[in-house]
């Protein structure tokens, strides 16, 4: 669906009214496109504090992608020269006082970010620091992190990588991802990066997922068929699943995208059954999205059962029966990815969906509790909580409302079922084996939840 408002303010007209009510002026994103070179936006400065153990690896991906990367003499040296990226490797600040170099560079610097810019620090774990004034600095690095993302508009993102020692290594899908347009609509996410749970050899940077086969549940529209557009994009053969009700509309989708459609009421008793039974005619699965999804918003006093239950089967219990049987069957492969879409709501609840936010944290408890068995088997499982996104769903909400959701982020916009998908296809990366058990927010850093 258009938005209007994001329209009119960047226009002349639209940009000096926003701007003399103070109210919120958002950019279009620029997003990912399929032709565009897939390397990070050039160019990005990159800076370490003290005893910073990541920068090496860093300047070995930026050669690698063809990113000038510009090295300061002085972490606060000022400049006037524009930028796309700023990259602080804070990993060694090992005290409250060593904080001051992170203050320093960003305080020299930010002002060089062109719009559409990205930023990215690097910290060590906290549970993986030596003494406590070490884990006392690096948590500290979340505050900023998120602080920072509220700041900069311009449609400017921060994240925050937290690599484990000895996974040096392991940071280059999520480098590539993070300081790229694909990541556009995510902001103010913390995420961990340990040793792999796999080891996939060589990768085609161009078309990562080529040979894997991709299982895409709710598939025929909106977030689903975005998903298995980008997976197939990069190279993978999808298997798109919906309910039979909407069989001859995902016979198209699969045929566009040169996959396969498997038409599976997976709340059904035997859905994780027929599905082994399809991976071991068709083929055994590398990368399982579980996107299927429902709401029928009632506040608590008025929902029936029925309206709990029926949302409980297909968000929550389906993922989580389809997910243990493909691990215990062998129904995915070593090396393979579970990705589970969670939402906002189940982080941070909403009103009048009581149902849906259950079933969307219960999405997390399944990857956080699934993540430890999931590495047994050399497979990673991790979830996506998209927060506002322009969908058919969303159309349909009054406009008020509409209009908040929209604004109340630090991007002042929905985001568009690609962003979910890049997100998920980042997860799906060969790549991606150090990251497991995580959930990332693909809601522009929405003001609902942490």
């Amino acid at each position: 669906m258009a938005d209007g408002y994001l329209s009119f303010t960047n226009t002349p007209w639209g940009h000096w009214l926003a701007r003399t009510l103070g109210l919120p002026q958002p950019l279009p994103l620029q997003r990912y496109r399929p032709g565009q070179a897939g390397n990070l936006l050039n160019p990005v400065v990159l800076a370490a504090g003290p005893q910073g153990r990541l920068s090496g690896e860093l300047q070995r991906i930026f050669a690698a992608t063809d990113t000038v990367a510009a090295v300061p003499a002085r972490i606060d040296a000022p400049s006037t020269v524009k930028v796309r990226g700023l990259v602080f490797d804070a990993s060694g600040l090992a005290d409250v006082p060593q904080l001051d170099e992170l203050y320093r560079f960003f305080h020299a610097n930010v002002r060089r970010l062109s719009a559409h810019g990205r930023v990215l620090v690097l910290g060590t774990p906290p549970e993986h620091c030596t003494d406590l004034a070490h884990a006392v600095a690096q948590r500290a690095l979340e505050g900023f992190v998120r602080s920072l993302g509220k700041e900069l508009r311009r449609a400017i993102t921060v994240q925050l990588l937290y690599v484990q020692p000895g996974a040096e290594t392991e940071m280059d899908s999520s480098v590539r991802f993070f300081l790229s347009r694909r990541s556009a609509y995510v902001c103010g996410q913390v995420v961990r990066i340990a040793e792999p749970v796999d080891f996939p050899g060589d990768i085609l940077w161009d078309k990562p997922l080529t040979g894997r086969r991709a299982l895409v549940t709710g598939a025929c529209r909106g977030i689903g068929l975005a998903i298995a557009q980008v997976l197939a994009g990069e190279g993978a053969q999808v298997v798109c699943l919906d309910i039979p009700a909407v069989e001859a509309e995902l016979q198209l989708v699969a045929a566009s995208l040169g996959g396969t459609a498997l038409a599976l009421d997976i709340t059904a008793p035997e859905a994780a059954e027929r599905l082994l039974a399809f991976a071991g005619e068709q083929g055994t699965f590398d990368i399982v999205v579980h996107n299927a999804g429902i709401t029928q918003d009632k506040t608590l006093a008025k929902m029936t059962e029925a309206a709990w239950r029926k949302v409980m089967a297909v968000n929550l219990e389906a993922p989580l029966r389809l997910s243990t049987a493909l691990l215990e069957g062998q129904g995915i492969n070593p090396g393979g990815r579970i990705i589970g879409v969670s939402s906002i709501a189940g982080i941070a609840g909403n009103l009048g969906q009581s149902n849906y936010a259950t079933s969307k944290a219960g999405v997390i408890g399944l990857v956080q509790g699934l993540a430890p068995l999931a590495a047994r088997r050399q497979v990673t499982i991790n979830g996506v909580a998209p927060g506002f996104i322009e969908t058919q769903m969303t159309a349909k909400i009054p406009l008020l409302l509409r209009e908040a959701g929209r604004r109340m982020n630090s991007l002042a916009q929905g985001g568009q079922p690609e962003d979910v998908a890049q997100a998920i296809a980042w997860l799906a990366h060969p790549a991606s084996g150090g990251i497991n058990g995580q959930v990332v927010r693909v809601c522009g850093q929405s003001l609902m939840g942490a």
